[in-house]
């Protein structure tokens, strides 16, 4: 009997041994680029606001002028180029290569946060879309004090997501992001 349990033992022993070696050492970073499935522009934005806290929400509106949601992120018709550039700072040569978008923007005032979502129609274009966005909200004149930061990331292969403002407002939003798409990367990021 006593032998019959020591075989047992031994025999789970070398089992054991041997699954731990055939076991791969986990490092918590993925060696491989995750592929990150997107259905629209809007849904990164969703994404997003659904994860901010109670506290760290604010009023806000999403959309543009003819499909305005409220305190939540909205579509974006990309065939209003004057929309694009008043409230999304998207230049005209830039407002060409997008075919689809989304904003979410303090209702109070665009310059305390402004984000938007856009999906860029060739992917070979996504670095001088971002670029072009980049130097447009650099750039640009503003009305009722500027925004202090802004960032840009890509996520995926195609979308360019903005976000200008409230410092602590662009660093939430920024966490935010990064915590539901942890593969996007920052292309900008900008003091103003």
């Amino acid at each position: 009997m006593k032998k019959l349990l020591a075989l047992i033992l031994a025999g789970t022993f070398v089992f054991s041994a041997v699954g731990c070696q055939n076991k791969q050492e986990s490092t918590g970073q993925s060696t491989e680029q995750e592929s990150v499935v997107v259905k629209d522009s809007l849904e990164i934005l969703n994404n997003v606001w659904e994860s901010y806290t109670d506290d760290n929400k604010f009023a806000a509106m999403g959309g543009d002028y003819n499909q305005m949601t409220e305190n939540a992120p909205g579509k974006f018709d990309v065939s209003d180029k004057e929309s694009l550039g008043s409230l999304l700072v998207v230049p005209e040569d830039a407002a060409v290569m997008i075919d689809d978008a989304a904003s979410l923007i303090h209702a109070m005032n665009a310059n305390t946060f402004t984000s938007g979502a856009f999906h860029v129609t060739d992917e070979a274009d996504v670095e001088k879309f971002a670029g072009s966005l980049k130097d447009a909200i650099i750039n640009n004149k503003w009305i009722c004090g500027a925004p202090e930061t802004a960032v840009l990331f890509q996520i995926g292969d195609q979308y360019v997501v903005s976000a200008f403002g409230n410092a602590e407002m662009v660093e939430y939003f920024k966490t935010q992001l990064t915590s539901a798409y942890p593969t996007a990367e920052i292309l900008a990021e900008e003091s103003l």
